[in-house]
């Protein structure tokens, strides 16, 4: 086993969202318009709380697109992947 972490007590006195390490992530939110768990109004509101580089949404999405919207996920990874690396 090594160290975690979330186990570190050192880590608690540490500010970790910084705009030298959280924000220097370009960031992209998938917006899924039939989550029930997270709605939309929420989802929206994360964005605006954190800002992304870019916003997508994927039309028809619930919570758990991987199983909803399989093809249109892989394929909005798959243009982010190709934009941002």
């Amino acid at each position: 086993m090594r160290p975690s972490g979330l186990f570190l007590a050192d880590l608690a006195k540490q500010n970790l969202l910084t705009e030298e390490n959280f924000g220097s992530v370009d960031r992209v939110f998938i917006v899924c318009d039939e989550d029930k768990l997270l709605n939309e109004d929420l989802q929206r509101w994360f964005i605006e709380k954190s800002p992304p580089k870019e916003v997508k949404v994927i039309e028809g999405a619930d919570h758990l697109v991987p199983l909803s919207k399989p093809k249109e996920l892989c394929l909005c990874l798959l243009e982010i992947a190709d934009k941002y690396n």
